[in-house]
């Protein structure tokens, strides 16, 4: 099994809080973590449809038979437990009592903050990081790593990436979103996400997909959000504060795995992957979620944004560390170039909290500066050390 980097910080939370709350992307690991870290718990997955009755038809015997040391996977099933869990743990004040797992983000935090406030440390497991992946497989080339993802299954159980991901979207993704709105027809919604892949970092148009898709904007932004809240996608902001007006508001979309995305392009094989026409916004993709991941499994907020302006500066990634920005350059190139600096070098000039910047490459030449530290995208999580 691959020992997961959020390990230590889960650890810590069970000695901190009665309950602890994993929330993240269906197959992310959430389960396998759990039981793992903690196999003297007692398992009662809601998704069966049996104990889901029960608990939902006379909870306190429910919980009579569940009543301490015990995982409870994909509460969102099941959200009114919760008050009675506050009761529990606030009688018993044990620490480490309940482990809970989500994967509908906006469920839970509302009942969480409604119900658990002050009593539950809220952790979030995203699919593997480059580094998990590669304690289990030898892959380093870039293209497969961004074509078979980073789904904990594909590496244990050494599934084909374009089967595996078909399976993913028929089994959770068109299921979920059934169940958070009221769909006519599949069809739309599916053209709608594949559009959006299409769009992988970059600024959504909602007026161009309106058109496009063929459901107005207001449509399309609440289908976005379904797609957030059920970690399929995540939105990248903008960073303004202290530039005013010049600068673009709008977020930027990425997907939670390059495998998946990989799948919604029809993306067959690394081969084609490596031509496709969108393989540099695929490995943005992958470097983008790669910081997430590693901010998340510290159990800090990410503070990631993007920077553009109106006169057309951008600067791929900003990681805010404290009053200092950071900006980043993402670059799918083997190849280094000095130009890849070019964007770096005008944002340093236009603020006085920019601090030395980092160009994130698939090459292994990594020259001096000043100014900017050269990194090959395996060592991505090292800037967030």
């Amino acid at each position: 099994m691959i020992k997961r980097k959020i390990t230590s910080e889960l650890l810590q939370a069970v000695k901190d809080y009665p309950i602890v709350t994993i929330i993240g992307p269906r197959q992310s690991g959430k389960t396998t973590l759990c039981k793992l870290t903690f196999p003297d718990y007692h398992y009662c997955s809601l998704e069966d449809p049996d104990i889901r009755a029960f608990a939902l038809n006379d909870p306190r015997a429910f919980l009579n038979e569940y009543s301490s040391y015990v995982i409870f996977d994909e509460i969102q099933r099941v959200p009114e437990l919760l008050s009675y869990l506050q009761g529990i743990v606030d009688t018993k004040q044990t620490k480490g009592q309940f482990i809970l797992t989500g994967s509908h983000q906006l469920k839970l935090r509302a009942e969480i903050t409604q119900s658990l406030a002050g009593r539950t440390d809220l952790l979030t497991l995203f699919p593997l990081t480059i580094s998990e992946v590669l304690s289990c497989t030898d892959r380093k080339d870039r293209d497969e790593l961004l074509f078979h993802g980073f789904f904990p299954r594909i590496y244990q159980d050494n599934l084909e990436p374009n089967r595996a991901y078909s399976n993913y979207y028929q089994t959770y993704i068109e299921r979920d979103v059934r169940q958070l709105i009221n769909l006519k027809t599949i069809s739309l919604f599916e053209k709608f996400l594949k559009l959006l892949a299409g769009r992988v970092g970059q600024i959504i148009n909602f007026n161009s997909l309106s058109n496009d898709v063929g459901v107005s904007s207001t449509t399309l932004k609440e289908w976005l959000a379904v797609l957030e809240v059920s970690f399929i996608i995540v939105k990248l902001e903008p960073y303004f504060e202290n530039f005013g007006k010049r600068v673009i508001k709008s977020a930027k979309i990425y997907f939670i795995d390059t495998g998946l995305l990989a799948f919604l392009l029809n993306i067959e094989s690394p081969k084609i992957l490596a031509r496709d026409p969108l393989i540099g916004n695929i490995f943005e993709n992958m470097v983008v979620l790669e910081s997430i991941k590693t901010r998340l499994n510290k159990g800090l907020q990410a503070n990631l944004y993007f920077f553009r302006d109106s006169n057309g500066l951008e600067v791929d990634l900003l990681y805010k560390k404290g009053s200092q920005l950071i900006p980043i350059e993402i670059k799918s190139s083997s190849t280094f170039n000095k130009v890849f600096a070019k964007g770096l070098s005008k944002f340093q000039k236009l603020t006085n909290n920019s601090d030395k910047g980092y160009i994130i490459y698939a090459g292994d030449f990594t020259p001096k500066s000043e100014r900017y530290e050269v990194v090959n995208f395996i060592n991505t999580e090292k800037l967030f050390v």
